[in-house]
């Protein structure tokens, strides 16, 4: 099983990108479990959620791995998580980091906020391209410090698919030749 993360900020193409990168390769994609909880709890998530919210994102992971697909596609995972908290909240549960360092993710496709517009869909709370710019540059920080695999996706919606598409074609090749 290859295991592709899409990170970075909101409103970068991730879900756009997981459910074409579905549609091309096949596998099965896994959604960002933070929209379902407010969906369901109808407000504002606190700090006191954050526990709750990573532990659904990891069961909706695991419950997917179980399925041992050939390709899993995350529309995220718990970084995002840890760098919401941080960035909403002014504080984290460590052990969200440490959950997330044990894991295996055999690439992480990070989005660039820029060359694409921000598109309010009620849960978004970051329109300012320099917040943006700012969450990004946090998860490339992060991605680096801890020896992941990445690449960066940027351009428009048609370069950041073609970019997803060659990466993944990439990674699956290279499963191929083991």
């Amino acid at each position: 099983m290859k295991v592709v993360v899409f990170t970075g900020p909101e409103s970068s193409g991730k879900t756009f990108l997981a459910e074409r990168l579905q549609r091309h390769f096949g596998g099965l994609v896994v959604g960002e479990y933070v929209r379902h909880f407010i969906d369901q709890q109808q407000r504002d998530t606190c700090l006191a959620d954050i526990p709750s919210i990573a532990h659904g994102q990891l069961a909706w992971e695991d419950a997917a791995r179980a399925q041992s697909p050939d390709l899993l596609i995350l529309d995220t995972h718990l970084l995002s998580n840890m760098l919401w908290s941080h960035t909403l909240f002014g504080d984290c549960p460590a052990w969200l980091e440490r959950e997330l360092l044990e894991r295996h993710y055999d690439l992480h496709l990070l989005l660039s906020p820029e060359g694409v517009e921000w598109q309010d869909d009620g849960q978004r709370c970051q329109p300012s391209l320099t917040e943006r710019a700012h969450f990004h540059q946090q998860c490339r920080e992060w991605l680096i410090r801890h020896d992941r695999p990445w690449v960066e996706i940027g351009g428009n919606w048609s370069q950041r698919t073609a970019q997803a598409y060659e990466r993944v074609h990439q990674l699956i090749r290279s499963g191929d030749q083991d």
